[in-house]
């Protein structure tokens, strides 16, 4: 059995570490109700131009676009969203994995576009064609630092360097919740069903060309598509990285409840031993 001396220095080492996962649960918390805020603000943005979107798309001679057009499949690339930073459970694992497993099913070469550097590290690591990396974009990214990335995945398209892209990213379902998810991008298919949103609302466009609509609304649903994606991440990391300093801090707290407990059992043998050689001492000068 290890000394009290060790055991009350462990303990002293695992309240510290529960007092830095308590500090860091507690600004995760407070950063995830601004996250979800903004992923809850713009929700509605996104399903109304999903909606337009397939409405335009809907409309004579609108599949010609070159942005709707599919054509056969030569090169690959996927944007991959992901942290700057880790300690957040298993989200990181759980995005890797997702990315991973498009990447293999694909039959054609693969080009990776990275934002957030655990996403860029893995890719390294995994000794990927890794085009580009965007880090450190902060957590109220505005749509601004979102253009680059939009600017480069179209003309990646547009010069066939890429003939399907796909976003792989962490959509925020709940507080508890997070779940990876895969879109394709480029080319864009139109919203049906459910995710098109209202598709009855009377839409009027101008000019009524529905390519002209579509060659400025395309763009700017790509954009919107990484800037909504870039946001559920946001929230979907603050979310685990709080249940995971949470449940860091309940461990931390039962595991010193433990070593508390074992060091009171080895001052309680030491207090017997201490009582047994001393009442051994008496016997023998009594006997002597």
């Amino acid at each position: 059995m290890a000394s009290r001396r060790e055991i009350r220095r462990r303990i002293r080492s695992i309240k510290n570490t529960a007092q830095i996962t308590k500090a860091m649960q507690t600004v995760a918390a407070s950063r995830m109700r601004r996250a979800q805020q903004r992923v809850s603000a713009t929700r509605p943005y996104a399903q109304h131009i999903r909606a337009i979107v397939a409405d335009v798309a809907g409309k004579s001679g609108a599949a010609t676009h070159p942005l709707l057009a599919q054509r056969e499949i030569r090169n690959v690339e996927v944007l991959m969203i992901s942290p700057d930073r880790g300690l957040a459970g298993a989200m990181v694992t759980n995005i890797k994995r997702e990315t991973s497993r498009l990447i293999s099913a694909q039959q054609h070469p693969v080009r990776v576009i990275a934002v957030g550097r655990k996403g860029r590290d893995f890719i390294s690591r995994s000794r990927l064609d890794l085009v580009a990396e965007f880090t450190q974009l902060g957590d109220r990214p505005s749509a601004d630092v979102v253009g680059p990335i939009a600017r480069q995945l179209l003309d990646d398209y547009e010069s066939e360097r890429a003939d399907v892209v796909f976003l792989t990213y962490t959509q925020f379902i709940s507080t508890l919740r997070q779940q990876p998810r895969v879109v394709q991008l480029l080319p864009v298919i139109p919203p049906e069903g459910e995710e098109s949103g209202d598709l009855n609302a009377p839409w009027n466009y101008e000019p009524d060309n529905p390519q002209a609509v579509l060659s400025g609304l395309l763009p700017r649903y790509v954009e919107f598509t990484i800037y909504q994606a870039l946001l559920e991440s946001i929230a979907s990391f603050y979310s685990a990285q709080m249940i995971a300093m949470s449940n860091a801090t309940d461990n931390a707290n039962e595991l010193v409840d433990e070593l508390t407990l074992l060091m009171n059992k080895a001052r309680q043998a030491e207090i017997t031993k201490e009582i047994a050689e001393i009442s051994g001492a008496a016997e023998a000068i009594r006997t002597g």
